[in-house]
């Protein structure tokens, strides 16, 4: 798959980034080079001198740079082979408040690495979506659903560099910064007397890290180009999270917030047309093969028109002791 083939990670420092380079350079001996592309250079030195990737450094490169910087990005792509874009601002409050940095970095960043892949003759990019893209209630969701739709209208625009782009679309990953697990920890380490709950309906989708790079690495293997990946992933209601954390605490109602949803997407019912079922994940086709519907895909079904993945309606819940299971295992 990756055999004698160089990757760059964009927003290679990030949780992600370091959790699939770490990856692809233990497991694929035969990989050329692994490129980690940020802005942070101090991430970099601290990535660089870590002792779980001291083996490997024969095969990294570390590049600084910003994904709004597109000169740049054609500089880091020469000889590039894969491109796995995990840059991005993410913090829902954060883009409410800088909108106009939000939209440079999650839509001009993404229009930059579709035309710097496609210049270089990159062979395959994969961009990082969210659920939040899927009919999007806030600005990062918005800004995340334009990236996607660049990716999958990148493939349009590739000609004779032949260059493909798809997408792997997932849910919260649990213990990541901003998530609700560290923040309740932290609640419980201050002896906080209540959890605040936006809302005791509220679900959510978990995964663990692994779970999210073991989906990219299948779609760079079969990925032919304006697919979206939708991994298969469990829910979580929030309440039950919490008295799993801390069964006698008081939980405390507190209203939703601005750009909050009850329940999560990942898959419309407007995209159930073009979306095929396997055994793990779903792969929403793009329109202009939509008819054709198998798009060289096999060992999969078409999913009902009727469709809808949310957090709220999915089949695989989360129990009290697997949640227990996960947060000890990110301890």
């Amino acid at each position: 798959m990756l055999g004698d083939r160089t990757v760059l990670i964009t927003g290679g420092t990030g949780s992600f980034g370091k959790k699939f380079a770490r990856t692809v350079l233990e497991r694929l001996p035969n990989v050329r080079k692994v490129i980690i592309y940020s802005r942070d250079e101090y991430k970099q030195f601290l990535m660089q001198n870590s002792p779980e990737f001291q083996p490997h450094l024969k095969k990294i490169r570390f590049f600084v740079g910003d994904v709004r910087d597109r000169d740049r990005l054609l500089m880091a792509f020469r000889d590039v082979d894969v491109v796995v874009h995990a840059a991005a601002l993410k913090q829902v409050p954060s883009c409410e408040y800088n909108p106009f940095e939000a939209v440079k970095t999650n839509v001009l960043g993404a229009q930059n690495i579709i035309e710097a892949a496609i210049a270089a003759g990159v062979s395959k990019v994969i961009g990082l979506s969210t659920d939040k893209a899927c009919a999007p209630a806030n600005l990062y969701g918005a800004t995340k659903l334009c990236a996607d739709k660049l990716f999958v209208a990148g493939n349009a625009y590739s000609g004779a560099a032949n260059t493909k782009f798809s997408v792997v679309r997932y849910g919260n990953v649990a213990g990541s910064r901003g998530s609700v697990i560290p923040f309740f920890k932290k609640l419980l380490a201050e002896k906080a007397p209540e959890f605040p709950i936006t809302d005791f309906r509220m679900t959510r989708f978990w995964l663990k890290l692994e779970q999210a790079v073991e989906m990219v690495l299948v779609a760079i293997e079969r990925m032919r180009g304006g697919e979206l990946y939708v991994k298969k992933i469990p829910s979580m209601k929030i309440v039950e999270l919490a008295r799993a954390m801390a069964p006698d605490i008081k939980l405390k109602e507190v209203g939703v917030r601005p750009g909050e949803k009850i329940h999560e997407q990942m898959i419309t019912r407007e995209d159930a047309r073009n979306t095929l079922e396997f055994k793990d994940y779903f792969v929403i086709l793009p329109d202009a093969v939509g008819e054709t519907i198998d798009h060289g895909h096999s060992n999969c079904s078409p999913v009902t028109d009727d469709f809808e993945y949310s957090s709220g309606n999915n089949s695989w819940w989360l129990t009290v002791d697997e949640m227990l299971k996960l947060i000890g295992e990110i301890e």
